[in-house]
């Protein structure tokens, strides 16, 4: 069966050619814009002579050339491989050469170490064709072309008929096991992905929405840039966050619907009132790392007529495999069920399944129609994670009697202290009640004796300070003695990906190391 994913704009600059589909500053561009956009890039690149299935690279932040590139390439039968402008040479070359990319398309203001990694991706043979796309901010390397040599007008070309199974993105993970590999992402997953759930948190055509995630993730390239296309929404683009920013944009444009990670719900909290009307939000997805339940009581507070719904996802699923539904029927710290057409299973360490109950918790496994086809040139990684058509994540979870999911943490977080296991979440979510905590990550140190030692690193809220005997004063009151934290560590701010999830991994290596003299450590 035939089937391009760049339908979704075709048909939706077919029905609302006029509507808004990406604003950024003062400037709006329409369906029909962006449709006709994407099709002079699908010739352009097509005169290239490029074979069908050639990777192409879209290293761009949140600005409209990404939805012309990405359109465009996948409309050509092409595959996208999107990358994030922040990274050094050496991470592109990888990344370039590991997904046998043949064009690269960059931002002015990463465009040299663009062309360094392409040049060491290519070696002797040279790298990739670089477009640079210009934001006026900086000066096109030599070597590179203009990216409005793919806005040309010239003859045009028909959709290309890839099929259904065929890879349209390879979209590369953190890389927190060894280096980054590519999930191959399918058309009809992506299609799936982005229609099943907009029907379980519905989403119509005159939704405008707050586009805050970074389109070369997989959250924001789904759950915002695909859903916003399939369902000719309004996308107000922001190509880096800022909580003040956020909220004016959301009272200067109405902003109905957001998804963002925790950090920067917490952000937008926190930013001081100055009496803007929020009262236009109604939707917000919270997905990428835990939501802490203070964060959604407060957030709730600020905005009105908010409710938040959690969800869950990763890279190897396209974005989301469960999500909560409506405030009457979420459950607060549950991502919900499974999306329609999903599987989910928990399974113990040997692989049997568990039942019900919080008592049973083991690692979530997820099999449907937006699982990855497995990790590009990889088939061992491959193999190891997709078990029988089963994708297993590394988180550990449960389900209720009602079949909603919780995650408690990861596999590779699970903190062994003295024999007892002790998950990081439930410790964060105690810590994350103390008045004056902002944000919180909890980890382990190794320990001579008990294994490893829990350890707690907090940041504060503006205006107001929190000594370490007091977090552990606070946590010793909810949590029982194996679990509370004996070392707390203030610091100004947490380390963050570039899409908002703390770094929990820098903070791990640090805490390798002997404790500093900012910490504060219990009696045992």
């Amino acid at each position: 069966m035939t089937f391009n994913i760049s339908v979704l704009l075709r048909e939706s600059a077919a029905e609302h050619p006029d509507r808004p589909c990406v604003i950024l500053g003062d400037r709006a561009w329409i369906y029909a814009e962006v449709d006709a956009a994407a099709d002079l890039v699908a010739a352009n690149l097509s005169g290239l002579g490029l074979a069908p299935g050639t990777s192409v690279a879209v290293q761009l932040p949140d600005i409209p050339q990404f939805l012309f590139a990405y359109f465009g390439l996948v409309r050509a039968g092409f595959v996208m491989v999107p990358l994030n402008p922040l990274l050094t040479p050496r991470e592109i070359a990888h990344h370039l050469s590991d997904s046998d990319t043949a064009v690269l398309i960059t931002v002015d203001t990463a465009a040299e170490a663009a062309v360094k990694g392409a040049a060491q991706a290519g070696g002797s043979d040279g790298g990739p064709t670089v477009y640079v796309v210009s934001t006026g901010a900086g000066e096109r390397p030599a070597g590179t072309r203009d990216f409005a040599e793919l806005l040309a007008p010239g003859p045009s070309v028909d959709m290309a008929p890839t099929q259904a199974d065929d890879t349209a993105v390879i979209i590369y993970t953190s890389g927190t096991t060894g280096p980054p590999k590519g999930a191959e992402l399918t058309h009809f997953g992506i299609y799936m992905n982005t229609t099943v759930s907009g029907a379980r948190i519905p989403i119509r055509p005159d939704d405008v929405v707050l586009a805050v995630l970074p389109f070369f993730h997989v959250y924001g390239l789904t759950s915002v840039l695909n859903i916003c296309v399939r369902h000719a929404c309004t996308m107000v683009l922001l190509p880096r966050f800022d909580a003040a920013a956020a909220l004016d944009l959301v009272e200067r444009h109405g902003i109905t619907r957001i998804s963002a990670v925790p950090t920067m719900l917490i952000g937008m909290v926190e930013d001081p009132d100055t009496g803007r009307d929020l009262s236009s939000v109604s939707q917000v997805v919270s997905g990428g790392s835990a939501l802490p339940q203070e964060v959604l009581r407060r957030f709730e507070a600020k905005f009105p007529r908010a409710t938040i719904l959690e969800g869950y996802g990763l890279s190897e699923s396209t974005s989301s495999v469960a999500v909560n539904v409506s405030r009457e029927e979420r459950r607060v710290m549950s991502i919900g069920k499974p999306l329609w057409g999903t599987e989910c299973r928990v399974v113990d360490a040997e692989g049997h399944l568990l039942g019900p109950g919080e008592d049973q918790v083991g690692e979530l496994l997820f099999r449907g129609p937006t699982i990855m086809k497995g990790y590009y040139r990889n088939p061992e990684a491959t193999a190891a994670t997709l078990v029988d058509g089963w994708l297993r994540t590394g988180d550990m979870g449960y389900r209720d009697e009602d079949g909603f999911i919780y995650v408690v943490d990861r596999k590779k977080e699970l903190i062994l202290r003295g024999g007892y296991n002790v998950y990081p979440r439930e410790v964060e979510e105690v810590i994350a009640t103390h008045p004056a905590v902002s944000e919180v990550a909890v980890v382990g140190r190794p320990h001579p004796s008990l294994g490893s030692e829990v350890v707690a690193v907090v940041s504060t809220r503006p205006g107001m300070s929190v000594t370490p005997a007091g977090v552990i004063e606070h946590a010793k009151v909810s949590l029982a003695a194996y679990k509370y934290p004996r070392e707390v560590v203030v610091v100004d701010s947490l380390p963050k990906t570039a899409t908002g999830k703390i770094r929990k991994r820098d903070l791990a290596t640090t805490l390798a190391e002997p404790a500093s003299p900012e910490s504060h450590s219990a009696t045992p």
